[in-house]
């Protein structure tokens, strides 16, 4: 407000309010003083008792180990998981080879079917190629493993290869109708976790065109990629680089039963085995398997193509 009185200005100010006050009483809180209460309900922590004494140098049962074990192999010996190592170590070099049970076979290829590695068996009509075929089947399948046909040629008889020790609930028959479809089949297969996976391209001349040579080497790469053991059985070479191993039949000789005019059975037929191409051993090995028939069946759990 603003006041003129004899041409001078007075200035004059409005009145404040009265102050106000407020007065609040402290409210003691039950938790406040909780971190300072010094009597405890709980007892004091009590010291954990010394740990009992480390021998210096090697236990007992240590030095009855090595006592027991050649001299050569106790001076690696240091302790007892030294040992559990080796010995796993020693069991998965065995558990990576599925034999075939065909004793030339294996001893081509060192021992049988490497897990991990693809393997080509070679051969032409009438030599003996599938006896192979259904011989590793048999084996796996035996041992507990899963394993797969695929069976290009629709060459599988499932009778005759229950009747040769081939356990079909652990087996799957996949019948595809060319090559491409049989190796994208093998792909897929292997890539699920079957342990030993056949290819049998059957007999010349192969349905559809021939699979190129990078189809092959993803094959194997996923053979190893998956730890499957791998047969591919074609009448002539398919796989290239992308191969372990390849082997090739080939017929030799037929033995019957019977002279002269009368009926003659089939008794044995003769089949050689040569080592093409090993990337470990030494190529140019050869072996010889007898496949023996009595009356028109095996007696050795294999059959001939």
């Amino acid at each position: 407000m603003t006041q003129v009185c004899c041409n001078s200005p007075i200035l004059l100010y409005a009145s404040l309010p009265p102050k106000l006050y407020s007065v609040s009483a402290a409210v003691p809180l039950p938790w406040q003083f909780q971190l300072l209460d010094l009597q405890t309900s709980h007892p004091a922590p009590t010291l954990v008792p010394d740990p009992p004494a480390v021998e210096s140098g090697p236990r007992e049962a240590l030095r009855l180990l090595r006592a027991a074990l050649d001299p050569s192999v106790a001076a690696k010996v240091r302790s007892g998981a030294e040992l559990l190592r080796h010995l796993s170590n020693h069991e998965r070099e065995r558990s990576d080879i599925i034999p075939t049970t065909l004793a030339a076979v294996d001893a081509l290829l060192g021992g049988g079917l490497q897990r991990g590695k693809l393997v080509e068996l070679v051969s032409r009509r009438a030599a003996g190629r599938f006896s192979i075929v259904l011989s590793a089947l048999a084996a796996a399948t035996t041992m507990g493993e899963a394993a797969a046909l695929v069976d290009l040629g629709d060459h599988f008889d499932p009778q005759l290869a229950e009747a040769n020790g081939v356990d079909l609930r652990r087996l799957l028959w996949v019948r595809p109708r060319t090559v491409k479809e049989a190796v994208m089949s093998a792909e897929m297969i292997t890539a699920t976790g079957f342990q030993l996976v056949v290819v049998d391209a059957g007999l010349h001349p192969l349905r559809g065109r021939r699979a190129p040579d990078a189809a092959w080497v993803r094959l194997a790469r996923t053979a190893q990629a998956h730890g499957a053991a791998m047969l591919v059985s074609s009448p002539y070479p398919l796989t290239g680089t992308a191969s372990e191993a390849v082997m090739k039949a080939s017929f030799s000789k037929t033995r019957w039963i019977g002279q002269g005019h009368s009926p003659r059975l089939l008794q044995a037929i003769e089949m050689h085995l040569t080592l093409e191409k090993h990337r470990h051993l030494r190529p140019g090995t050869t072996a010889r398997v007898d496949l023996a028939f009595l009356d028109s069946a095996l007696s050795t759990q294999h059959s001939a193509l």
